[in-house]
């Protein structure tokens, strides 16, 4: 009876313990390793090697828990049948059964998902262990699985898996919503293009830069652009642009006669397909706040600003005292949309001749 008891507790413990390793071992995260090996934690390091070669402990736990069922049901089936005879063996059978699949199954990696992070420390070191202890069988296992595959895991989450995270974080409180609509727009700040942000021409406020200043501000005085483009005979050949506040400290020193072309600064363009992360790039690395936003064939699409692509990261219009309108877009499509209707009334209506030598054509 004693040896009974023995078979079924080396049965069952090894067993629950395997379990409950396999458990922690599956639940850990990258942050979380991260965070251990930040802190200096030996177990951080060692977690991270079995994250790393994840094979080696799924390897030697299964091979533990293979050897611990084996000779337990073994053991156990035939002291079973010295015990209570041959005929009983088969109710010891389902009974043992069960409690393997409670004990051994449910319960543990129910304990193991539910309390990783306490457990991981522990699981850490064991593991490292059982490592040592089971080398020859895991090479082995390792031999066996990189003849059917020598395709690694994927390390870390695709873009696509660290969007849903955000978005689950958000929803089971973990982050606040902003935090998510911020990393959900820096995951799509790679893809968003120039002209999905771009202030369009038809809004933008330019300046002839052959006025002085004085006409300038006679002309635009309730205009508050801190850098505002100018152009040429044409607002389609975009020069550059000028500060205001380089066109204020001239006035004030009695030169409101110079002409804005002598406060020109070079502006630097962008194709309109350009994505916001080069644009980006291109004002720290030029230390411009503006850009000029042409098409393929070099006309002149809009502006771009560093306060634009800092608004589209955050998902919120960032807006001063002198700002009007939230977002300029909005007002270039109405303006479109007003210019579509008048010409609409302006066409003449086909009268039925015309209408009908159209048709016949």
């Amino acid at each position: 009876m004693t040896l009974l008891i023995v078979f079924v507790l080396l049965a069952i413990l090894v067993s629950f313990l395997c379990s409950v390793f396999e458990a922690v071992l599956l639940s850990l995260s990258a942050p979380f390793i991260a965070l251990k090996e930040k802190q200096g934690k030996r177990s951080g390091q060692i977690l991270r090697r079995l994250k790393d070669n994840i094979n080696a402990p799924l390897a030697a736990i299964l091979t533990l828990n293979t050897i611990s069922h084996t000779i337990g049901a073994a053991g156990a089936g035939a002291q079973a049948a010295e015990v209570f005879g041959s005929a009983s063996l088969g109710v010891f059978s389902a009974i043992l059964t069960f409690l393997i699949l409670v004990f051994s199954e449910i319960i543990p990696k129910t304990l193991g998902a539910l309390y990783w992070q306490k457990l991981a420390g522990v699981t850490a070191y064991c593991l490292h262990y059982m490592i040592i202890l089971l080398y020859p069988f895991i090479k082995m296992s390792d031999a066996i699985t990189g003849l059917i595959s020598s395709h690694k895991p994927q390390q870390g989450l695709s873009r696509s898996e660290f969007a849903v995270m955000a978005e689950v974080s958000e929803q089971e409180g973990h982050i606040a919503s902003d935090e998510a609509k911020i990393l959900l727009n820096l995951l799509q700040f790679k893809e968003t293009k120039v002209r999905d942000v771009m202030t369009p021409r038809v809004v933008v406020f330019s300046a002839d830069e052959s006025q002085t200043i004085d006409e300038f501000f006679e002309q635009q005085d309730k205009k508050h652009f801190s850098r505002i483009p100018v152009y040429l005979d044409d607002k389609e050949h975009v020069t550059g642009f000028v500060m205001r506040m380089d066109l204020l400290e001239a006035k004030a020193n009695g030169e409101g006669h110079r002409l804005l072309a002598e406060f020109r600064r070079d502006i630097k363009a962008v194709i309109e397909t350009t994505t916001l992360t080069h644009a980006f790039d291109l004002c720290i690395q030029e230390r411009s706040h503006i850009l000029l936003v042409i098409d393929e064939y070099g006309q002149t699409e809009g502006i771009i600003t560093q306060e634009d692509m800092v608004e589209t990261l955050f998902g919120l219009e960032i807006m001063d005292e002198s700002d009007r309108s939230a977002d300029l877009q909005v007002v270039a499509k109405r303006w479109w949309q007003r210019r579509s209707l008048k010409l609409e009334r302006k066409q003449p209506e086909a009268t039925p001749s015309q209408s009908k030598s159209r048709f016949s054509r």
